[in-house]
């Protein structure tokens, strides 16, 4: 779903820019489409205020839920990206702190009794950085990370033109100016007087930006931790899973082949055997088990033969294409970086093995 369907922030001057896309990603999907989230370099930001917007009714039984309800109920992330390194998602609970590298951040939640969307209309933007090497006032982003939160902000419209959007008057410790600066943490949106945002009405929304170096991560290791998945499979788990699945098919050979040679032999016997009587004699001479599918191996088929031919054709070219993909993407060729690349390489490979598939036909 393309970001602006649902009634989040507008972009800048209420037109979204879409960048220029390869061929790859349009058919991948991707929609990369500007925000009206400003980021400064190496400047932290407290809580601000991006934008009201109205998300629609409330939910009631019988009633059909709004736009951004439907979209928390069913599950919707949102994907956004900076210096082209896509966002990780790190939510946080009373006991653990979860980051993942996949799919980026919910658009929501589900509260678990009222079973009602709530809508993450706060995110703490961390980006890590690193100075490049050799380089006095060069810096490098190695690292995206989104926060999100449900904050419920009561407020009054600012007037139009002001610096402020609205006037928040229960803040939370980073949205009040008169404390000082703090960025949003877990502790301050679960107060006892604190409540989650549900996903209607008018919804106020507010950011922080958080800029740490990372002096450790290199620039060209940044999407590795994108690629093993944060290592949340470890390879002792991934090497114990093959190894199952070899021993599953080790015996069900086993299984197969045993069967197959015991028909077999008993194939053999009788037709060694010598026979007695003109009945053994005519039983000797008819073909019986094995013999009766030999000749139909290299059978053409009575029925379509084009089809077999067409379908053979197809899979030498879809093997032509899959084993180079595999073999360029093992030397690092298809960089993830480089978005939908790596689906035009698979169409460009497909396109040039068609001689391949008419030679098999």
């Amino acid at each position: 779903m393309e970001y602006y369907h649902l009634p989040f922030c507008p972009a800048p001057g209420g037109q979204a820019t879409m960048d220029h896309e390869n061929f790859g990603e349009l058919l991948e999907g991707d929609r990369i489409e500007n925000s009206p989230y400003v980021l400064k370099f190496k400047k932290d930001m407290y809580c601000e205020q991006v934008c009201l917007t109205n998300l629609g009714r409330g939910e009631h039984p019988g009633a059909r839920p709004n736009k951004m309800a439907s979209a928390i109920h069913n599950q919707y992330h949102n994907n956004w990206i900076v210096d082209n390194l896509s966002s990780a998602s790190k939510l946080e609970d009373e006991e653990y702190v979860t980051t993942r590298y996949s799919q980026g951040f919910p658009v929501g939640f589900i509260h678990e009794e009222e079973k009602r969307a709530y809508i993450h209309n706060h995110v703490n933007l961390e980006i890590q950085y690193h100075l490049v090497e050799g380089k006095e006032d060069e810096y490098q982003i190695v690292r995206f990370m989104v926060e999100p939160f449900s904050v419920k902000h009561d407020f009054e419209p600012a007037e139009e033109g002001g610096a402020k959007v609205a006037t928040i008057l229960n803040p939370i410790p980073s949205c009040d100016p008169k404390l000082d600066a703090a960025h949003t943490d877990y502790d301050m949106v679960t107060a006892t007087d604190r409540f989650p945002q549900e996903a209607a009405g008018k919804v106020l929304f507010t950011y922080d930006v958080i800029w740490k170096e990372n002096p450790d991560l290199r620039w060209a290791n940044r999407w590795d931790i994108y690629l093993e998945m944060d290592n949340r499979m470890s390879a002792k788990v991934r090497f114990l899973s093959i190894g199952r699945k070899m021993v599953i098919v080790l015996v069900l050979s086993a299984m197969v082949a045993a069967i197959l040679t015991r028909n077999l032999r008993r194939d053999i016997n009788r037709y060694n055997r010598v026979p007695q009587t003109d009945e053994e004699r005519a039983e000797a001479l008819e073909e019986y088990g094995w013999k009766l599918v030999h000749g139909d191996v290299f059978r053409p088929p009575v029925t379509v033969p084009m089809l077999l031919a067409v379908f053979a054709g197809t899979g030498a070219q879809l093997l032509a294409m899959i084993f180079p993909t595999i073999f360029f993407a093992a030397l690092g060729f298809m960089n993830p970086a480089r978005r939908g690349h790596l689906l035009m390489a698979q169409l460009f490979l497909f396109v040039l093995a068609g001689g391949v598939a008419g030679y098999v036909s």
